[in-house]
């Protein structure tokens, strides 16, 4: 007993020896008024611009505005507590969030505090929610697709690693939906996903993670939640702090994608945090910098150029990296390798090795909501003018059956063509026309009038294409099977197929190829494209399959 108490002895004095006390400066100021989730705060001379700022009760706030006699702060949780005169605090800290692996599988509120009682975030580090977006020279041309397991998207609308690309419709036609498939089909792939979803209802966010984890898709997944009850200051800042977490994997080398749930919401809640503030209200009671709001957001996605740099043949390129670069030099840009190696070539020994930390990526799925149809409303125009390309979904092609209800005729996506595997391009170069003349002559046929044999086998062709194009819910499809699929229905294999017959055909297709032809599907993977060896193995797998 006296040894124990003796060691405890010991260790106090330890600790007071040991301690070493820090002076620290803080402005402090006090409340003039609060209410609504905004408060105006006096007396914080040194604040700085999205510095967090703590108030007497623990409550924290984000410096939004910053006028001449006073302080607009948006505070970041309960603020039925704080009231005129209570003390603030600055905390020297701009606004950011946890980021690293240990958030992965998780789900977390605005600010990266977990909500899915799994216990506290062993986090790497902290990012801030606000980044300047990688400039011109440090980005590199999209040219690695990203598979959403679509066949109609990832045939005719693709999307590529450090894209952008708007999923936008009105409400229920199928945007989540969508969204959820793309991060199920990124198991596997090496992809990290995080999905913002911004205020919805608890419910609905406790119905997409249990999705996501009855499909295996939570293991590279974090959730963002800032629900419809919590304040206009929390659902404004969830999307950046998603991004901040995915931006981490990007700097460290990997691919991730993040999606918005929605932009529409995330406006409407900084026109409420603008109006308390008293910003000047413009279009639609908009403040004026709402473009700025998403174009500084969406633009933070990238996929970033590989860095290299010329060691010395002794060192292993393993540890290649800025420390070790001979006299220092980094080879960065589009061009980098070029650069090495023309160098290599005056004369500097060594070798070209990749830097350790870069050519990853971060792919944006913002969504939009617009009513009865309006995309020319003052967010939608703004978005899509932001972004790569956009999926549109009708409600009248949902309503009619054709799910997910993707309108290829408007639909676009402007860079992913040059990501798109080749021999996807082989393949969907002829789905195009054939859909294009098919809404062509489906608007004459509905006239009644009589059809030759011709256009009556383009209209049958057509529809039998609509049918494969058709995908149920959360069953995304490997990019292998949909070439064989959209192959065999462009050149006439299932012509002969009743339409209501089409999904058991592409059913029993896919099982017929993965088990009597799994070398098939292997070599498209490996070539990326269809040889005419491989076309003609796909040609004798497809004559020796029937119904």
């Amino acid at each position: 007993m006296t040894e124990s108490i003796n060691q405890i002895t010991a260790e106090f004095k330890k600790f007071i020896d040991d301690f070493q006390p820090t002076a620290g400066v803080q402005s402090v100021g006090s409340v003039l008024e609060a209410g609504d989730g905004i408060a105006r705060v006096t007396g914080l001379a040194d604040v700085r611009a999205q510095e967090l700022v703590q108030f007497k009760n623990g409550v924290l706030g984000t410096a939004f505005n910053l006028e001449k006699d006073h302080v607009g702060v948006i505070i970041m949780g309960e603020y039925d507590e704080i009231g005129e005169g209570m003390e603030v605090r600055t905390t020297n800290r701009i606004t950011s969030v946890p980021v690293g692996d240990a958030l992965i599988g998780r789900v977390v509120n605005a600010i990266g505090e977990p909500i899915d009682g799994k216990g506290p975030i062993r986090s790497t580090g902290y990012r801030p929610v606000e980044f300047i977006a990688p400039g011109v020279i440090e980005r590199k041309d999209v040219d690695q697709p990203l598979q959403t397991g679509i066949k109609a998207i990832d045939s005719m609308i693709p999307i590529g690693r450090g894209q952008r690309e708007l999923i936008i419709g009105d409400r229920q036609t199928g945007k989540t939906a969508i969204a959820l498939d793309t991060i199920i089909n990124q198991k596997g792939k090496g992809v990290i996903c995080i999905y913002v979803a911004i205020g919805q209802k608890k419910a609905g966010v406790a119905r997409t993670v249990a999705i996501l984890e009855e499909h295996g898709a939570m293991e590279h997944t974090i959730i963002v939640s800032a629900s419809a009850e919590e304040p206009s200051a929390l659902q404004y800042i969830a999307p950046y702090a998603g991004c901040a977490m995915g931006e981490e994997f990007m700097a460290t080398g990997r691919d991730a994608l993040i999606v918005y749930d929605d932009l529409s919401k995330h406006a409407w809640s900084y026109r409420e945090i603008s109006l308390l503030l008293r910003r000047p209200p413009g279009r639609e009671a908009y403040p004026g910098d709402l473009f700025y709001l998403h174009s500084r957001l969406l633009e933070r996605a990238a996929r970033m150029a590989d860095n290299f740099v010329i060691v010395p043949e002794d060192f292993n390129e393993a540890l290649a990296d800025q420390k070790d670069a001979v006299n220092g030099k980094i080879y960065g840009g589009p061009l980098a390798k070029d650069d090495a190696k023309h160098d290599l070539e005056a004369g500097e020994k060594g070798k070209i090795a990749k830097v350790k930390g870069t050519g990853g990526s971060l792919t944006a799925l913002p969504i939009i909501e617009t009513l009865l149809g309006d995309v020319s409303a003052y967010v939608p125009t703004n978005v899509i003018s932001i972004t790569d390309g956009q999926i549109y979904l009708e409600n009248d092609l949902f309503y009619s059956g054709i799910r997910p209800a993707i309108n290829a005729g408007i639909s676009v996506s402007r860079v992913g063509g040059d990501a798109q595997l080749k021999a996807m391009k082989q393949v969907a170069g002829q789905l195009r026309l054939e859909m294009a003349a098919f809404r062509e002559l489906a608007a004459f046929a509905q006239f009644g009038s009589d059809l030759d044999k011709a256009t009556q086998a383009r209209l049958d062709r057509g529809r039998r294409l609509r049918e494969i194009l058709k995908q149920p819910q959360f069953s995304p499809v490997p990019v292998a099977n949909q070439i064989v699929v959209i192959y065999a229905t462009t050149n006439g294999y299932a012509d002969e197929i009743r339409l209501d017959e089409m999904a058991k055909w592409e059913n029993e297709l896919n099982r017929y190829i993965e088990n009597s032809h799994p070398d098939l599907l292997s070599a498209i993977m490996e070539e990326k494209q269809l040889t005419d060896k491989i076309e003609k193995q796909l040609k004798d797998a497809l004559e020796g399959f029937s119904l």
